[in-house]
C-alpha cells in the first residue's frame, strides 16, 4: 500500500464572530487522534448529522477545527492490537466518529479498533458507504420491529419521511423482507422513485397528520419506522394498530413529542428507540450480514449521487433544506 505522509480532509473551523467555514486542507498523517487502527478513507457519505456538524451545531461537534464524516470505509493500514491486517476492508460507524473524533471526510482516519466492522461478504466499500449510517439505521430498525414480533403477515408498515437516507433505506429492506410498504413524503413527484424501492402504496405527509389533534385515530399501521419525530410520530403512534410497534430514529420533523398515553394504554403500542451509534457489537454484525444478504437493496445504485469532497458544500446545505432523495455517497482515496 502506497505511503503518505498528507493527505486531504474538509476541516470546519470556527471564527472569532462564531461564524463557522468549511475548507479542503491538507494534514499530516500523524494528525488524526489516538487509536488502535488507522484506516486509508476509500467511501464516506452525507448524512444528516454530518450536516449538522459541518454548519456548528452544539449539540454534535464542539470541538473545533474538526472533519466530520459520520461513516467510514476503506482499507486498514496497520492496527497496533492485532485486531486487522493490514490491508483488511473494514467499516467504520457510529460511536464517536466524525462527532469529536475526525470522520471519513478525511483520506485517513484512527479510531479504537473496537469501533471496526470487517466488510460483509457481499458488499463493496462502495455498497457499504451507499448503505452508510442511513442503511444500517434502517436495518436496525427493520430487526427491532422483528423482535417485537411484527411480521409481513402482520399488515401495512408505514415509513415515513421516505425519501431521505434513512427513509428511502426502510422502503427498500421492507420491501426486501417481504412486508407491504406504505410511503409517507412530503415530495409527491418522488412517487415513482419510492413505488421502484419497492413501496405498495405511497401517502402524503398531511394524510398521516390529519385528525393527529384527536386523542386516538383510525388503526391503520401494524408497524412504522420513523424518522421524522414531532407531530408526525405522535400521529404515527395515535393510528397505529392494536399491539403494534413503533421504531423512532429520526428528528428532523422536531424533537418534541405531543403525545398523550392513549396509544400506550388503550391499545398497547410499543415505541422503540433506535440509536446506531451505540449499538452493542453483535448486533451491529447481525444487522451487516442482513443488508449484505436477504435485506440487501436491489436499487442500491438508483438511491445514490457521487460526489468528491468538495462537491459537499453544495449537498450539506440541501440535506439541511429536506432536498436530497435518497443518498449521497462521498468518494476520498482513489482505489
Amino acid at each position: 500500500m502506497e505511503t503518505r505522509t498528507r493527505f486531504k480532509a474538509l476541516v470546519v473551523e470556527k471564527g472569532a464572530d462564531q461564524t463557522f467555514t468549511r475548507s479542503i486542507k491538507e494534514r499530516d498523517i500523524d494528525e488524526p487522534g489516538p487509536g488502535e487502527l488507522s484506516v486509508r478513507v476509500r467511501y464516506s457519505s452525507l448524512n444528516y448529522k454530518d450536516a449538522l456538524s459541518a454548519t456548528g451545531h452544539p449539540g454534535v461537534t464542539r470541538q473545533f477545527p474538526h472533519t466530520p464524516g459520520i461513516d467510514a470505509a476503506g482499507e486498514v493500514v496497520s492496527c497496533s492490537d492485532g485486531s486487522f491486517a493490514p490491508g483488511d476492508q473494514v467499516v467504520v460507524m457510529g460511536h464517536d466518529l466524525g462527532m469529536e473524533t475526525d470522520g471519513g471526510w478525511g483520506e485517513y482516519i484512527r479510531v479504537p479498533a473496537s469501533w471496526g466492522v470487517p466488510l460483509p461478504a457481499g458488499l463493496s466499500l462502495r455498497d457499504s458507504m451507499i448503505l452508510g449510517t442511513a442503511g444500517f439505521t434502517a436495518g436496525l430498525s427493520v430487526l427491532k420491529l422483528e423482535w417485537a414480533g411484527v411480521r409481513p403477515e402482520s399488515g401495512d408498515i408505514l415509513v415515513t419521511g421516505a425519501t431521505g437516507g434513512v427513509g428511502s433505506m426502510a422502503v427498500s429492506i421492507l420491501a426486501a423482507a417481504g412486508y407491504r410498504v406504505v410511503a409517507a413524503t412530503g415530495k409527491a413527484a418522488d412517487e415513482s422513485f419510492l413505488r421502484e424501492l419497492g413501496a405498495a402504496e405511497v401517502i402524503s405527509r398531511e394524510e398521516v397528520t390529519s385528525g393527529g389533534e384527536r386523542a386516538l385515530m383510525k388503526e391503520r399501521w401494524a408497524g412504522a419506522v420513523d424518522v421524522v419525530g414531532g407531530e408526525t410520530l405522535a400521529a404515527v403512534l395515535k393510528s397505529t394498530r392494536y399491539g403494534g410497534t413503533v421504531t423512532c430514529c429520526g428528528l428532523v420533523g422536531s424533537a418534541e413529542l405531543p403525545v398523550n398515553v392513549h396509544p400506550f394504554i388503550l391499545r398497547a403500542v410499543t415505541l422503540i428507540g433506535v440509536d446506531s451509534s451505540r449499538c452493542p457489537r453483535d448486533t451491529r454484525f447481525q444487522v451487516w450480514q442482513r443488508l449484505a444478504g436477504p435485506w440487501r437493496p436491489r436499487l442500491l445504485e438508483q438511491m445514490v449521487t457521487e460526489v468528491p469532497l468538495e462537491g459537499l458544500e453544495e449537498k450539506v446545505g440541501q440535506i439541511l433544506q429536506g432536498k436530497v432523495t435518497g443518498r449521497v455517497l462521498v468518494k476520498l482515496c482513489p482505489a
